[in-house]
Protein backbone atom coordinates (compact mmCIF):
# COMPACT_ATOMS: atom_id res chain seq x y z
CA UNK A 1 0.00 0.00 0.00
CA UNK A 2 1.83 3.11 -1.16
CA UNK A 3 -0.80 5.76 -0.70
CA UNK A 4 -2.92 7.05 2.20
CA UNK A 5 -6.49 5.90 1.97
CA UNK A 6 -8.16 8.89 3.66
CA UNK A 7 -10.37 9.48 0.61
CA UNK A 8 -12.10 6.16 1.28
CA UNK A 9 -12.96 7.14 4.84
CA UNK A 10 -14.74 10.43 4.34
CA UNK A 11 -18.34 10.43 5.58
CA UNK A 12 -21.13 10.32 3.00
CA UNK A 13 -24.59 11.88 3.41
CA UNK A 14 -27.64 11.58 1.19
CA UNK A 15 -31.19 12.20 2.37
CA UNK A 16 -31.48 10.16 5.57
CA UNK A 17 -28.42 8.03 4.83
CA UNK A 18 -25.30 8.85 6.87
CA UNK A 19 -22.30 6.63 6.21
CA UNK A 20 -19.04 6.65 8.13
CA UNK A 21 -17.01 5.88 5.00
CA UNK A 22 -17.29 5.40 1.23
CA UNK A 23 -16.93 1.60 1.15
CA UNK A 24 -19.93 -0.50 0.17
CA UNK A 25 -20.24 -4.26 0.44
CA UNK A 26 -21.30 -5.29 -3.05
CA UNK A 27 -24.29 -7.62 -3.42
CA UNK A 28 -23.01 -11.16 -3.95
CA UNK A 29 -25.21 -14.19 -4.49
CA UNK A 30 -24.57 -16.80 -1.79
CA UNK A 31 -27.62 -19.04 -2.32
CA UNK A 32 -27.66 -20.53 1.17
CA UNK A 33 -31.11 -19.49 2.40
CA UNK A 34 -33.02 -22.69 3.20
CA UNK A 35 -36.44 -22.58 1.53
CA UNK A 36 -35.68 -18.97 0.61
CA UNK A 37 -35.65 -17.86 4.25
CA UNK A 38 -32.56 -16.12 5.71
CA UNK A 39 -31.61 -17.36 9.15
CA UNK A 40 -29.04 -16.98 11.88
CA UNK A 41 -26.10 -17.82 9.63
CA UNK A 42 -27.03 -14.98 7.25
CA UNK A 43 -27.59 -12.59 10.17
CA UNK A 44 -24.15 -13.41 11.57
CA UNK A 45 -22.53 -13.14 8.13
CA UNK A 46 -23.78 -9.60 7.53
CA UNK A 47 -23.18 -8.51 11.12
CA UNK A 48 -19.51 -9.50 10.82
CA UNK A 49 -19.13 -7.10 7.89
CA UNK A 50 -20.72 -4.30 9.91
CA UNK A 51 -18.33 -5.06 12.78
CA UNK A 52 -15.50 -4.99 10.25
CA UNK A 53 -16.24 -1.38 9.34
CA UNK A 54 -18.16 -1.55 6.04
CA UNK A 55 -19.89 1.79 5.44
CA UNK A 56 -22.93 0.36 3.65
CA UNK A 57 -23.84 -3.30 3.26
CA UNK A 58 -25.94 -4.39 0.28
CA UNK A 59 -27.45 -7.83 0.59
CA UNK A 60 -27.27 -10.54 -2.00
CA UNK A 61 -30.11 -10.43 -4.52
CA UNK A 62 -33.50 -11.06 -2.93
CA UNK A 63 -36.61 -12.16 -4.78
CA UNK A 64 -39.81 -10.21 -5.39
CA UNK A 65 -43.19 -11.93 -5.19
CA UNK A 66 -43.43 -13.22 -8.75
CA UNK A 67 -43.43 -16.80 -10.06
CA UNK A 68 -39.99 -18.01 -11.18
CA UNK A 69 -38.27 -14.78 -10.09
CA UNK A 70 -35.05 -16.55 -9.03
CA UNK A 71 -32.64 -18.64 -11.05
CA UNK A 72 -31.12 -20.73 -8.24
CA UNK A 73 -32.47 -22.50 -5.18
CA UNK A 74 -31.31 -20.97 -1.92
CA UNK A 75 -31.69 -17.39 -3.09
CA UNK A 76 -33.64 -15.59 -0.35
CA UNK A 77 -37.13 -14.21 -0.80
CA UNK A 78 -38.07 -10.68 0.17
CA UNK A 79 -41.72 -11.50 0.66
CA UNK A 80 -43.71 -13.75 2.95
CA UNK A 81 -43.90 -13.79 6.74
CA UNK A 82 -40.99 -16.17 7.38
CA UNK A 83 -38.52 -14.53 4.99
CA UNK A 84 -39.31 -11.02 6.22
CA UNK A 85 -38.85 -12.17 9.82
CA UNK A 86 -35.45 -13.50 8.82
CA UNK A 87 -34.51 -10.19 7.24
CA UNK A 88 -35.63 -8.39 10.40
CA UNK A 89 -33.06 -10.41 12.34
CA UNK A 90 -30.42 -9.49 9.75
CA UNK A 91 -30.99 -5.74 9.86
CA UNK A 92 -31.30 -5.65 13.64
CA UNK A 93 -27.92 -7.37 13.94
CA UNK A 94 -26.27 -4.99 11.48
CA UNK A 95 -27.65 -1.98 13.33
CA UNK A 96 -26.52 -3.39 16.67
CA UNK A 97 -23.00 -3.51 15.23
CA UNK A 98 -23.23 0.11 14.09
CA UNK A 99 -23.73 -0.67 10.38
CA UNK A 100 -26.06 0.47 7.63
CA UNK A 101 -27.70 -1.88 5.13
CA UNK A 102 -30.12 -2.24 2.25
CA UNK A 103 -31.53 -5.26 0.46
CA UNK A 104 -30.95 -5.72 -3.24
CA UNK A 105 -34.32 -6.54 -4.77
CA UNK A 106 -34.46 -8.46 -8.02
CA UNK A 107 -36.22 -10.64 -10.55
CA UNK A 108 -33.80 -12.74 -12.60
CA UNK A 109 -36.04 -12.89 -15.68
CA UNK A 110 -35.29 -15.74 -18.06
CA UNK A 111 -31.64 -16.25 -17.08
CA UNK A 112 -30.34 -19.71 -16.26
CA UNK A 113 -27.65 -20.08 -13.62
CA UNK A 114 -27.73 -23.89 -13.29
CA UNK A 115 -29.68 -26.95 -14.35
CA UNK A 116 -32.22 -26.16 -11.63
CA UNK A 117 -35.56 -25.12 -13.07
CA UNK A 118 -38.34 -23.24 -11.28
CA UNK A 119 -41.80 -24.81 -11.29
CA UNK A 120 -43.45 -21.87 -13.09
CA UNK A 121 -42.34 -20.77 -16.58
CA UNK A 122 -39.70 -18.05 -16.55
CA UNK A 123 -40.78 -14.66 -17.88
CA UNK A 124 -39.06 -11.87 -19.78
CA UNK A 125 -39.93 -9.00 -22.13
CA UNK A 126 -40.08 -11.17 -25.25
CA UNK A 127 -39.59 -14.77 -24.15
CA UNK A 128 -35.86 -14.60 -24.85
CA UNK A 129 -32.83 -15.18 -22.65
CA UNK A 130 -30.46 -13.72 -25.26
CA UNK A 131 -30.61 -12.56 -28.87
CA UNK A 132 -32.39 -15.23 -30.94
CA UNK A 133 -32.41 -17.55 -27.92
CA UNK A 134 -35.94 -18.42 -26.77
CA UNK A 135 -36.67 -19.31 -23.16
CA UNK A 136 -39.87 -19.02 -21.17
CA UNK A 137 -42.74 -16.69 -21.98
CA UNK A 138 -43.18 -13.08 -23.01
CA UNK A 139 -44.78 -11.01 -20.28
CA UNK A 140 -48.30 -9.73 -20.75
CA UNK A 141 -49.16 -6.19 -19.71
CA UNK A 142 -50.81 -7.71 -16.64
CA UNK A 143 -47.59 -9.57 -15.82
CA UNK A 144 -45.66 -6.32 -16.18
CA UNK A 145 -48.05 -4.44 -13.91
CA UNK A 146 -47.83 -7.19 -11.29
CA UNK A 147 -44.03 -7.21 -11.44
CA UNK A 148 -43.88 -3.44 -10.99
CA UNK A 149 -46.18 -3.70 -7.99
CA UNK A 150 -44.08 -6.53 -6.54
CA UNK A 151 -40.89 -4.45 -6.70
CA UNK A 152 -42.63 -1.58 -4.91
CA UNK A 153 -44.12 -3.90 -2.28
CA UNK A 154 -40.74 -5.44 -1.48
CA UNK A 155 -39.16 -1.99 -1.16
CA UNK A 156 -41.88 -0.87 1.24
CA UNK A 157 -41.37 -4.00 3.34
CA UNK A 158 -37.66 -3.13 3.53
CA UNK A 159 -38.47 0.32 4.84
CA UNK A 160 -40.91 -1.12 7.40
CA UNK A 161 -38.27 -3.58 8.62
CA UNK A 162 -35.84 -0.73 9.29
CA UNK A 163 -33.39 -1.01 6.39
CA UNK A 164 -31.51 2.17 5.53
CA UNK A 165 -31.70 2.01 1.71
CA UNK A 166 -33.16 -0.16 -1.05
CA UNK A 167 -31.34 -1.25 -4.21
CA UNK A 168 -33.18 -2.36 -7.34
CA UNK A 169 -31.21 -4.75 -9.56
CA UNK A 170 -31.35 -3.49 -13.14
CA UNK A 171 -28.12 -5.07 -14.40
CA UNK A 172 -26.36 -8.25 -15.59
CA UNK A 173 -29.03 -9.54 -17.93
CA UNK A 174 -31.78 -9.99 -15.33
CA UNK A 175 -35.38 -8.87 -15.85
CA UNK A 176 -35.06 -5.07 -15.78
CA UNK A 177 -31.90 -5.29 -17.88
CA UNK A 178 -33.64 -7.56 -20.38
CA UNK A 179 -36.05 -4.69 -21.03
CA UNK A 180 -33.09 -2.33 -21.60
CA UNK A 181 -31.33 -4.65 -24.05
CA UNK A 182 -32.42 -4.55 -27.68
CA UNK A 183 -31.36 -8.20 -28.04
CA UNK A 184 -34.00 -9.38 -25.55
CA UNK A 185 -36.69 -6.68 -25.83
CA UNK A 186 -38.51 -7.01 -29.15
CA UNK A 187 -41.83 -5.71 -27.88
CA UNK A 188 -43.96 -3.44 -30.02
CA UNK A 189 -45.91 -1.87 -27.16
CA UNK A 190 -44.92 1.01 -24.88
CA UNK A 191 -42.36 -1.15 -23.08
CA UNK A 192 -40.36 -1.82 -26.26
CA UNK A 193 -38.90 0.40 -28.93
CA UNK A 194 -35.94 1.09 -31.14
CA UNK A 195 -34.01 3.30 -28.70
CA UNK A 196 -32.58 2.81 -25.24
CA UNK A 197 -34.82 5.63 -24.01
CA UNK A 198 -37.87 3.70 -25.22
CA UNK A 199 -36.70 0.47 -23.63
CA UNK A 200 -36.02 2.21 -20.30
CA UNK A 201 -39.73 2.74 -19.74
CA UNK A 202 -40.26 -0.47 -17.73
CA UNK A 203 -37.40 0.44 -15.39
CA UNK A 204 -38.74 3.97 -15.04
CA UNK A 205 -42.15 2.60 -14.08
CA UNK A 206 -40.54 0.31 -11.49
CA UNK A 207 -38.63 3.26 -10.07
CA UNK A 208 -41.71 5.51 -9.98
CA UNK A 209 -43.78 2.88 -8.17
CA UNK A 210 -40.96 2.17 -5.74
CA UNK A 211 -40.43 5.85 -5.07
CA UNK A 212 -44.14 6.31 -4.41
CA UNK A 213 -44.07 3.43 -1.92
CA UNK A 214 -40.95 4.69 -0.13
CA UNK A 215 -41.78 8.38 -0.09
CA UNK A 216 -39.48 11.19 -1.19
CA UNK A 217 -36.86 10.98 1.55
CA UNK A 218 -35.82 7.31 1.55
CA UNK A 219 -32.63 6.59 -0.46
CA UNK A 220 -33.11 4.46 -3.58
CA UNK A 221 -30.26 2.80 -5.50
CA UNK A 222 -30.43 1.26 -8.97
CA UNK A 223 -27.74 -1.15 -10.15
CA UNK A 224 -27.00 -0.98 -13.88
CA UNK A 225 -24.42 -2.48 -16.22
CA UNK A 226 -23.42 -2.47 -19.85
CA UNK A 227 -22.32 -6.15 -19.82
CA UNK A 228 -24.70 -9.07 -19.50
CA UNK A 229 -24.03 -12.56 -18.20
CA UNK A 230 -25.40 -13.65 -21.59
CA UNK A 231 -22.83 -11.47 -23.40
CA UNK A 232 -19.89 -9.93 -21.55
CA UNK A 233 -19.19 -7.56 -24.47
CA UNK A 234 -22.73 -6.15 -24.72
CA UNK A 235 -23.15 -2.40 -24.53
CA UNK A 236 -26.39 -0.46 -24.09
CA UNK A 237 -24.76 2.92 -24.63
CA UNK A 238 -22.01 3.44 -27.19
CA UNK A 239 -21.86 7.22 -26.61
CA UNK A 240 -22.42 9.65 -23.74
CA UNK A 241 -25.61 10.82 -25.46
CA UNK A 242 -27.00 7.27 -25.43
CA UNK A 243 -25.98 6.87 -21.79
CA UNK A 244 -27.88 10.05 -20.96
CA UNK A 245 -30.96 8.72 -22.76
CA UNK A 246 -30.67 5.51 -20.76
CA UNK A 247 -29.92 6.76 -17.26
CA UNK A 248 -31.27 10.29 -16.91
CA UNK A 249 -34.96 9.25 -17.13
CA UNK A 250 -34.32 6.79 -14.30
CA UNK A 251 -32.82 9.47 -12.09
CA UNK A 252 -35.72 11.77 -12.96
CA UNK A 253 -38.11 8.95 -11.99
CA UNK A 254 -36.63 8.79 -8.50
CA UNK A 255 -33.24 7.05 -8.35
CA UNK A 256 -30.82 8.69 -5.91
CA UNK A 257 -27.71 6.56 -6.52
CA UNK A 258 -26.62 4.68 -9.63
CA UNK A 259 -24.60 1.55 -8.86
CA UNK A 260 -22.53 1.17 -12.01
CA UNK A 261 -21.24 -2.36 -12.45
CA UNK A 262 -18.18 -3.01 -14.60
CA UNK A 263 -15.62 -5.80 -14.60
CA UNK A 264 -12.62 -3.58 -13.71
CA UNK A 265 -13.31 -0.20 -12.11
CA UNK A 266 -10.17 1.40 -13.58
CA UNK A 267 -11.19 0.90 -17.22
CA UNK A 268 -12.42 4.05 -19.00
CA UNK A 269 -15.94 3.89 -20.34
CA UNK A 270 -15.28 6.02 -23.43
CA UNK A 271 -11.51 5.87 -23.90
CA UNK A 272 -11.85 7.36 -27.37
CA UNK A 273 -13.10 10.59 -25.77
CA UNK A 274 -10.90 11.06 -22.72
CA UNK A 275 -8.03 8.60 -22.98
CA UNK A 276 -6.78 5.59 -21.10
CA UNK A 277 -7.18 7.30 -17.72
CA UNK A 278 -10.62 8.66 -18.52
CA UNK A 279 -13.79 8.46 -16.49
CA UNK A 280 -15.08 4.99 -15.76
CA UNK A 281 -18.75 3.96 -16.01
CA UNK A 282 -19.68 5.46 -12.63
CA UNK A 283 -17.76 8.62 -13.47
CA UNK A 284 -19.65 9.16 -16.70
CA UNK A 285 -23.00 8.31 -15.08
CA UNK A 286 -22.38 10.94 -12.40
CA UNK A 287 -21.29 13.54 -14.94
CA UNK A 288 -24.28 12.97 -17.22
CA UNK A 289 -27.08 12.64 -14.67
CA UNK A 290 -25.93 14.54 -11.59
CA UNK A 291 -26.78 11.53 -9.42
CA UNK A 292 -24.45 10.07 -6.84
CA UNK A 293 -22.74 6.91 -8.09
CA UNK A 294 -21.17 3.71 -6.79
CA UNK A 295 -18.32 2.18 -8.75
CA UNK A 296 -17.35 -1.48 -8.54
CA UNK A 297 -15.11 -4.02 -10.24
CA UNK A 298 -12.14 -6.08 -9.00
CA UNK A 299 -11.22 -3.70 -6.17
CA UNK A 300 -7.97 -4.69 -4.50
CA UNK A 301 -7.69 -8.01 -6.34
CA UNK A 302 -5.60 -9.33 -9.22
CA UNK A 303 -8.36 -11.10 -11.18
CA UNK A 304 -11.87 -10.07 -12.13
CA UNK A 305 -14.91 -11.77 -10.67
CA UNK A 306 -15.64 -14.00 -13.66
CA UNK A 307 -12.67 -16.10 -12.61
CA UNK A 308 -14.36 -16.82 -9.30
CA UNK A 309 -17.11 -18.70 -11.13
CA UNK A 310 -14.44 -21.08 -12.37
CA UNK A 311 -12.92 -21.55 -8.92
CA UNK A 312 -10.05 -19.07 -9.35
CA UNK A 313 -8.70 -17.21 -6.35
CA UNK A 314 -7.15 -13.71 -6.53
CA UNK A 315 -4.20 -12.01 -4.87
CA UNK A 316 -4.13 -8.61 -3.18
CA UNK A 317 -3.25 -5.57 -5.32
CA UNK A 318 -2.62 -1.91 -4.34
CA UNK A 319 -5.46 0.60 -4.03
CA UNK A 320 -3.51 3.58 -5.40
CA UNK A 321 -5.62 4.11 -8.51
CA UNK A 322 -8.86 3.77 -6.56
CA UNK A 323 -7.69 6.38 -4.06
CA UNK A 324 -6.70 8.76 -6.86
CA UNK A 325 -10.13 8.50 -8.48
CA UNK A 326 -11.88 8.95 -5.13
CA UNK A 327 -9.74 11.99 -4.34
CA UNK A 328 -10.94 13.72 -7.49
CA UNK A 329 -14.56 12.69 -6.77
CA UNK A 330 -14.96 10.78 -10.02
CA UNK A 331 -17.61 8.76 -8.19
CA UNK A 332 -18.97 8.86 -4.65
CA UNK A 333 -18.78 5.32 -3.29
CA UNK A 334 -16.86 2.14 -4.09
CA UNK A 335 -18.29 -1.35 -3.78
CA UNK A 336 -16.08 -4.25 -2.75
CA UNK A 337 -17.14 -7.83 -3.42
CA UNK A 338 -14.90 -10.87 -3.27
CA UNK A 339 -12.38 -9.36 -0.85
CA UNK A 340 -15.21 -9.11 1.69
CA UNK A 341 -16.32 -12.69 1.09
CA UNK A 342 -12.96 -13.95 2.32
CA UNK A 343 -12.23 -11.26 4.93
CA UNK A 344 -15.02 -9.63 6.96
CA UNK A 345 -12.47 -7.22 8.47
CA UNK A 346 -11.07 -6.03 5.11
CA UNK A 347 -12.25 -2.45 5.67
CA UNK A 348 -10.73 -2.29 9.15
CA UNK A 349 -7.40 -3.51 7.81
CA UNK A 350 -7.41 -0.76 5.19
CA UNK A 351 -8.49 1.90 7.68
CA UNK A 352 -5.82 0.91 10.20
CA UNK A 353 -3.08 0.77 7.52
CA UNK A 354 -2.48 -2.96 7.94
CA UNK A 355 -1.81 -4.07 4.37
CA UNK A 356 0.29 -6.95 5.57
CA UNK A 357 -2.74 -8.73 7.01
CA UNK A 358 -4.96 -8.28 3.95
CA UNK A 359 -6.22 -11.50 2.45
CA UNK A 360 -6.89 -12.11 -1.19
CA UNK A 361 -9.96 -13.94 -2.38
CA UNK A 362 -10.02 -17.68 -1.81
CA UNK A 363 -12.58 -19.35 -4.07
CA UNK A 364 -13.12 -22.04 -1.43
CA UNK A 365 -14.85 -19.40 0.69
CA UNK A 366 -17.78 -19.42 -1.74
CA UNK A 367 -18.89 -22.69 -0.19
CA UNK A 368 -19.60 -21.15 3.23
CA UNK A 369 -20.54 -17.91 4.95
CA UNK A 370 -17.18 -16.89 6.42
Amino acid sequence: MTQATDALFRPFHLKGLDLANRIVMAPMTRGMADEGVPGRKQAAYYRRRAEGGVGLILSEGTVIDRPAARNLPGIPFFHGKDALAGWKEVIDGVHAAGGKMGPQIWHTGSTRASEWEPVAPVESPSGLVGPDEPRGKAMSEEDIADAIAAFASAALDAKKLGFDVVELHGAHGYLIDQFFWGGTNLRDDRFGGATIRDRSRFAAEVVKATRAALGPDFPLILRVSQWKQQDYSARLAETPAEMTDWLLPLVEAGVDILHCSQRRFWEPEFAELDGAQGLNFAGWAKKLTGAATISVGSVGLSGDFFGAFGGKSSDVTPLDQLVQRMERDEFDLIAVGRALISDPAWVSHIRDAQPGVLKGFDAKDLAELV
